[in-house]
């Protein structure tokens, strides 16, 4: 499906990633996880194309870099940890934007599936009761979902989320990534997430890459990757004995 070879980000003279390569299939669930400037949103922008870089990234043996946005947005669906200014809008309507690279082209409306698919994205992110309201009213994790609802409204075989859980509440948390879960069981379709959050990456990805000053420490099986001492060595302390402290404080 996606293949990277070589993916190198600068900002100036500074590499963010470096020589990274990875290879996503179909069905993969790919967490991105490493300590803070670790470059994994540089990365995830690589991927998406919303950032310059050096190397090759192919989609379906197809540079990345020759697909029109339209072409790109159909085959791909991006979030982002950063959105556009969008307050003038209700949630329907921003979630509806997911559906403009399928209207046929410019200033055409063709799109028979448009509806349903909105309809779908709604009810599944828990919008429709919300879809008149004005974006500016919104909570961040209410925004969130509008932003997820507009990936999925979107229909795309590849979903590219950068830390999709920042502002959630515990139980939206839980609805999204059951949610992606779900969405990945329909052939085809394939998920990379940038993670910071070590559980949910051990729960949910089942390949890993692991980074470390833009460089990759470890990649594959995401319970190969995350282990006591690839994860020591990326963050300097043992993650496994903090982690097994803070569950003990759950125990009865």
């Amino acid at each position: 499906m996606l293949s990277a070879e070589n993916l190198t980000v600068r900002y100036g003279s500074a590499a963010a990633v470096s020589g990274v390569s990875l290879q996503v299939k179909e069905g993969e669930w790919w967490v991105i996880v490493g300590p803070n400037g670790a470059g994994k949103s540089s990365l995830a922008g690589a991927l998406s194309r919303s950032v310059p870089f050096e190397g090759t990234v192919t989609l379906d043996g197809r540079d990345i870099r020759s697909f029109s946005p339209a072409e790109f947005a159909r085959r791909v669906g991006v979030l982002s940890q950063n959105h556009g200014p969008v307050f003038g809008f209700t949630v329907e309507e921003v979630a509806g934007l997911g559906r403009y690279a399928r209207r046929g082209g410019f200033l055409r409306r063709e799109d028979p599936e448009g509806p349903e698919q909105l309809e779908k994205a709604l009810a599944l992110t828990g919008l429709t009761s919300l879809r008149r309201r004005n974006m500016f009213t919104l909570s961040g994790g209410e925004q969130q979902r509008v932003f997820l609802a507009q990936v999925l409204a979107q229909d795309p075989a590849l979903m590219i989320l950068d830390e999709p859980a920042n502002h959630l509440d515990l139980p939206f948390q839980q609805e999204l990534f059951s949610l992606v879960s779900e969405w990945l069981k329909t052939p085809g379709r394939a998920v990379i997430t940038v993670l910071h959050d070590l559980s949910l990456a051990r729960l949910y990805g089942t390949r890993a890459l692991l980074l470390k000053e833009g460089r990759s420490v470890a990649q594959g099986p995401a319970g190969q990757v995350l282990t006591r001492e690839n994860l020591r060595q990326v963050y300097g302390m043992d993650v496994f004995a903090w982690m097994q402290g803070m569950l003990a404080g759950w125990q009865e």
